[in-house]
């Protein structure tokens, strides 16, 4: 049996006309609309920041998601919201993050929401992820179950918890939304314990109903206590800044 709200979603793309996410303002509304009735009561705005396909700036970010709290304020009941960005880990956005021009979560600011080419890990990911423990934000790894080298070997992520990177799972995965491969390297980690937290990453309303699918099979899958702890404990501890080592 699921919790009936109180879920906190890390990572979707409600906030509109800024990347592939929601359009239109009408959209982005619909999105959290429908994310709050499956029982999300905080969503995240998580936007790309990624080199030559989405080159958007935290000013441009800011002021994109200020502008769309004034319209949320014409809708109420939905779910509380705040920003952060999807930062692709390529050189200019890694440069950025280190800098201290990405977005990482609010409000404790000590996490930041990653992504890596789906495909292959670049050279260096190991190191730039270390690196940016250094600098004392802790890299949140976007879909890891989507990415082909660990459809292969799942354990290529070991390394990577050990160095303190979390791994955020993207639900829909568990209902084969992306295809077998994910679908069972979702599984595997899940089993083995590896995620520390699970989103949306919804883009349209109309991918909400499978959100609301998906987090019923997570359920089922993982049980009560530990689906809790990936949907609101975990996200929530991310969020202010209560990870431990």
């Amino acid at each position: 049996m699921a919790s009936v709200s109180g879920y906190i979603d890390l990572h979707s793309h409600w906030l509109p006309g800024i990347d592939d996410g929601a359009p239109n303002v009408a959209e982005g509304v619909a999105m959290l609309k429908a994310l709050g009735e499956i029982g999300f009561a905080k969503v995240v705005a998580t936007p790309h920041m990624r080199t030559g396909m989405f080159d958007n700036e935290r000013g441009q970010l800011e002021r994109a998601f200020a502008a769309m709290r004034v319209e949320l304020l014409r809708h109420p009941g939905l779910p509380e919201v705040s920003l952060a960005s999807e930062h692709h880990l390529d050189d200019l956005v890694f440069d950025q993050l280190v800098k201290g021009q990405g977005l990482p979560y609010e409000p404790a600011r000590t996490a930041a929401l990653i992504e890596l080419p789906t495909d292959y890990f670049p050279l260096r990911y190991r190191e730039r992820l270390f690196e940016l423990r250094v600098k004392r934000l802790r890299p949140v790894l976007a879909h890891p179950e989507r990415y082909r080298p660990v459809w292969k070997d799942p354990e290529l992520v070991e390394p990577l918890l050990d160095g303190g990177t979390i791994l955020l799972l993207d639900v829909c995965a568990l209902t084969g939304k992306y295809g077998r491969a994910p679908k069972k390297a979702a599984l595997t980690m899940l089993e083995a314990g590896y995620y520390y937290a699970a989103c949306s990453d919804a883009h349209r309303a109309n991918d909400v109903a499978e959100v609301g699918r998906a987090v019923q099979e997570l359920y089922r899958v993982m049980g009560q206590e530990e689906a809790d702890f990936l949907l609101i404990e975990g996200p929530r501890n991310i969020l202010e800044g209560r990870v431990s080592d």
